[in-house]
């Protein structure tokens, strides 16, 4: 069961600001302010506004880096809304991340290359590291038990959340906290445009002109629980995690396999978990480039199709133009976006839709709108071939 969740992207700091905004269609895209753009092809981003640091008792603020910062927030948030706020908390706690503390690590880079190696401050490589921001959960929440670090590219966070299922499931833990996470670096900018997968105008998923993906940053956090614990505390249930498909197809480091073979076997292992339920959205990867789109429709259309030639019923939308692609926190984040669309009946819009691409043949959503949904499937594809699916159900 889902009984917390927290929540921060460029749309603001908690579930209930941003679910708003995503109601609307909102989009918080604009000109990247991080640093300077300039000499890329792409050049904007979505960014987290105002202050990231956040009030910490059990660490020294000055030596975190930002998604440390960032990371703290969004496990308070999940923690507070769960109820489950006394120190000490036996959890497993699984997080997906592609960077870790990469912004700590430019700068001790910058450092080395602008000072020397012997005046670069080793501080700076504290919290660099892809799993020191997990330590410092545990140090800051006081927290017991174990923790596992993800890191394969664009899949982490949903694979994250679907290991945690899976302990809750076999009866090893009671309480997991389980998400993603990724900040906004230049490290990563650059990568991402070399590629050409960065558009220089607007994001505009599973549409026949799209250009290409908007990069940006978040944080995304549940707390999933046994459902016996949940009920002995009276703990309020958003839905139930009812399905997790992971597959590798290996096809390419960059590139998807265009058959979508990984995503489909994907899908359909969720699915048979989920005692195949009637799937009122889905919640698609849809990253804007030319290849991942037609790979997830291709692999949708698979699995769902009633023939070979035939769309899919089913509303799909991707929510990346509204808040860009947030990479090792895509997953985590999509997943309480798609939670709040099943708890509330609503279908977010793929906003930027406008000429149907006749070889995506989806039921995309363009104005969001009520639908009655029992069950959502939310897609995770990233580089080398991960490819993970979650289903989350109504709680009844």
């Amino acid at each position: 069961m889902v009984t917390g969740m927290g929540i921060i992207t460029s749309h603001g700091v908690g579930v209930e600001a941003n679910w708003e905004k995503i109601k609307a269609g909102e989009s918080s895209v604009g000109e990247i302010t991080t640093f300077d753009a300039s000499p890329y092809r792409g050049r904007l981003g979505a960014e987290i506004r105002g202050g990231t640091s956040t009030p910490v008792s059990r660490l020294r603020a000055g030596r975190l880096d930002r998604a440390s910062h960032l990371l703290i927030c969004a496990v308070r948030e999940a923690l507070g809304v769960a109820g489950l706020t006394r120190p000490g908390i036996d959890v497993f706690l699984s997080l997906g991340t592609t960077l870790g503390g990469m912004l700590s690590g430019e700068a001790f880079h910058r450092e080395v290359i602008e000072k020397g190696i012997s005046r670069a401050r080793i501080s700076k490589t504290l919290d660099y590291l892809a799993h020191y921001q997990a330590v410092n959960l545990f140090k800051e929440f006081a927290l017991t038990g174990d923790y596992t670090v993800f890191s394969d590219a664009c899949a982490s966070s949903a694979n994250a959340i679907g290991h945690a299922f899976g302990l809750i499931a076999s009866g090893r833990y009671d309480v997991a906290i389980a998400g993603g996470y990724d900040t906004m670096t230049e490290f990563t900018f650059a990568g991402f445009n070399s590629l050409m997968a960065v558009t220089p105008e607007i994001c505009r998923p599973f549409d026949k002109n799209r250009t290409g993906l908007v990069l940006g940053e978040g944080v995304g956090i549940l707390v999933i629980e046994e459902l016996g614990h949940a009920m002995r505390r009276n703990a309020r249930v958003y839905c139930e995690i009812t399905g997790y498909g992971a597959a590798s197809d290996a096809y390419h480091m960059t590139s998807p396999d265009p058959d979508g073979k990984g995503a489909a076997n994907a899908m359909a292992m969720a699915l048979k978990e989920a005692a195949f339920p009637d799937i009122g959205y889905i919640n698609a990867h849809g990253t804007a480039t030319k290849y991942n789109d037609l790979m997830e429709a291709r692999a949708i259309t698979k699995v769902f199709s009633s023939g070979n030639n035939s769309g899919v019923d089913i509303p799909v939308s991707s929510i990346k133009p509204m808040i860009g692609h947030l990479l090792g926190a895509a997953g985590a984040v999509e997943a309480i976006l798609s939670i709040m669309a099943l708890v509330e009946d609503w279908l977010p819009p793929n906003i930027n839709y406008v000429t149907p691409d006749p070889d995506c043949n989806l039921n995309i959503v363009t104005v969001g709108r009520e639908a009655k949904i029992r069950a959502v499937l939310s897609n995770s594809f990233g580089f080398g071939g991960s490819n993970a699916a979650l289903i989350f159900g109504e709680y009844r």
